[in-house]
């Protein structure tokens, strides 16, 4: 009887989970697309009924919340893995590589200011920045990293990758790393190269994104 019930439950938790993965994929398109869109969108596209869809989140605001944590812990875990590569280049480059494959940066792009950063959201940012400056910090002993790069430039790096998209998933991925290799090609070290113009990007200096907008 325990165990009959065991494997009930653990299957109620095994679709609980799949809907929950369906939903956020529906709501990743449906937000990047317009991120206006109303809650019953998100349940359309997902293909559940809008109590499921409840039952799991609040209301949207929870919902952009999750995305947009899901893709800060992406970019962590990426930074956490690159920082075990050996060879200082290939851990920044490949870093670099697969967040813009993770299309992390569409979600700030399109969803900064819609809802409020929850206290451990802020803690990962912290956790994100650190292990960012650490590849940065790495790229630049390598000698291979323009001195005058800084980890700041980084975000505004990969936003412009998150800027190419077309209709094709599979083209956008080649276009968008293509993107990045011109990108990289311009933070590479290159002897009596120009200094990169104007203030480099400061700490902080885009938080007010993230400022809930009513």
């Amino acid at each position: 009887m325990s165990t009959t019930s065991g494997k009930t439950l653990g299957g109620r938790r095994a679709q609980a989970a799949r809907n929950d993965e369906v939903i956020l994929e529906a709501a990743r398109a449906v937000f990047l697309d317009d991120p206006k869109a109303p809650i019953a969108a998100v349940a359309e596209r997902a293909g559940v009924g809008i109590s499921a869809l409840y039952r799991r989140y609040a209301g949207k605001e929870d919902l952009l919340r999750q995305l947009c944590h899901d893709g800060l812990r992406r970019y962590v875990a990426e930074a956490e893995t690159a920082l075990d590569e050996p060879d200082d280049w290939a851990a920044f480059t490949g870093f670099l590589t697969r967040v813009v494959d993770a299309d992390v940066h569409s979600l700030t792009v399109h969803l900064a200011g819609t809802f409020t950063p929850t206290e451990e959201m802020g803690r990962d940012a912290m956790r994100a920045g650190e292990l960012a400056t650490a590849l940065v910090d790495r790229a630049h002993a390598s000698g291979r990293l323009r001195p005058d790069a800084v980890v700041h430039d980084l975000g505004l790096l990969l936003e412009a990758c998150a800027a190419v998209r077309v209709p094709d998933p599979e083209r956008t991925r080649q276009l968008r790393r293509r993107q990045l290799a011109v990108l990289l090609a311009g933070l590479s070290s290159v002897p009596d190269a120009d200094p990169l113009p104007g203030p480099p990007p400061a700490a902080g200096e885009f938080d007010w994104r993230w400022r809930r907008r009513e």
